[in-house]
């Protein structure tokens, strides 16, 4: 079954590799910041268009798939106490006007494990609410990326909607590999100078070697109090979870023991942490490009995932 998708809150397109990979084509796409933009043509040779929330809906192509890694920072005007009663003025919005004008098949959506419980979960409540209005089976997960085939222990939720006369009454998420992938197996072999960390308030702790579970993060060390970006972890577990603004030395990637030394990771690490191809183009910034893959999705999560929705619908 070949299907056409539309790829929102885009980023540099962790969507739409996965979905590619499956045969699956890209109709619409739509990114606000400039310099993802930028990488995202670089590797598609398609410029998104900018900011959703002044795009009309009428003129999205139809589709089957609607796509959106959508922020989470939308949620922080939800009302302390009244909830997330009303979507307008949060991106969510632009999600619910687009499903309503264009029906699509099938509705996936990624954020931050926080969304479960914010706001008393009247925030992630809403959303189904809203999703279900609009005629769509819904179901969720949380799935971390280290139990399919990259080491970062990023957590977050996946969303799918089957709109309602498909008739698709359950959808079973995937299920770990058991494949288990640490640091070590992405690391560069010659990364630059400035990605190590050469401070004499580094403290590694020789005493707490043993790793009972690689698919987590395992801690080695502190830099100065051990505060954020001041953690350094092991190279054989999984890595923690790249960050779009985290600070401190180890900054959006974590500090990491490497032979004897502490270092952050370089961007192209960070793509591999994140299952991006070694072909993908980086944007020549390491800061943005570290920051670009602390807002991306982890691809293989991705196809996965939707290995699994095309098997629903090819069912039917």
């Amino acid at each position: 079954m070949s299907l056409t998708f539309i790829d929102l809150f885009a980023g540099i397109g962790g969507f739409r590799l996965a979905l590619e990979q499956l045969n699956s084509e890209c109709v619409f796409t739509s990114e606000w910041d400039k310099d993802s933009a930028k990488v995202y043509f670089n590797n598609f040779d398609d410029l998104p268009l900018g900011d959703i929330t002044k795009i009309d809906e009428s003129t999205i192509p139809d589709h089957d798939v609607l796509c959106a890694g959508f922020p989470c920072q939308a949620f922080s005007i939800s009302g302390k106490r009244l909830g997330f009663a009303d979507t307008r003025g949060t991106l969510f919005f632009d999600i619910e006007r687009i499903v309503k004008q264009k029906k699509p098949k099938v509705v996936f959506l990624e954020n931050v494990k926080n969304l479960l419980k914010h706001d008393n979960e009247r925030t992630f409540n809403t959303i189904l609410q809203k999703l279900e209005e609009l005629n769509y089976q819904v179901f969720f997960k949380l799935l971390r990326s280290s139990d399919f085939g990259v080491p970062q222990a990023r957590e977050r939720v996946y969303i799918v909607g089957f709109r309602n006369d498909l008739n698709i009454k359950s959808f079973k998420f995937p299920e770990p590999i058991s494949e288990t992938k640490t640091v070590r197996d992405i690391l560069e072999k010659h990364p630059p100078e400035n990605t190590f960390i050469d401070r004499d308030d580094i403290v590694i702790n020789d005493h707490n070697k043993t790793i009972n579970d690689a698919r987590k993060p395992h801690r080695v060390g502190t830099i100065s109090k051990g505060g954020q970006g001041e953690r350094i972890y092991s190279i054989d577990a999984s890595g923690i979870t790249l960050s779009a603004f985290g600070g401190g030395p180890g900054a959006k990637t974590g500090a990491y023991l490497v032979d004897g030394r502490v270092r952050k990771l370089t961007p192209r690490e960070a793509a591999r942490m994140q299952g991006f191809p070694e072909t993908f183009i980086l944007d020549e910034k390491i800061n943005k490009a570290l920051k670009q893959f602390g807002d991306s999705v982890s691809v293989p999560v991705i196809k996965q995932i939707y290995e699994s929705i095309l098997l629903s619908l090819n069912s039917k």
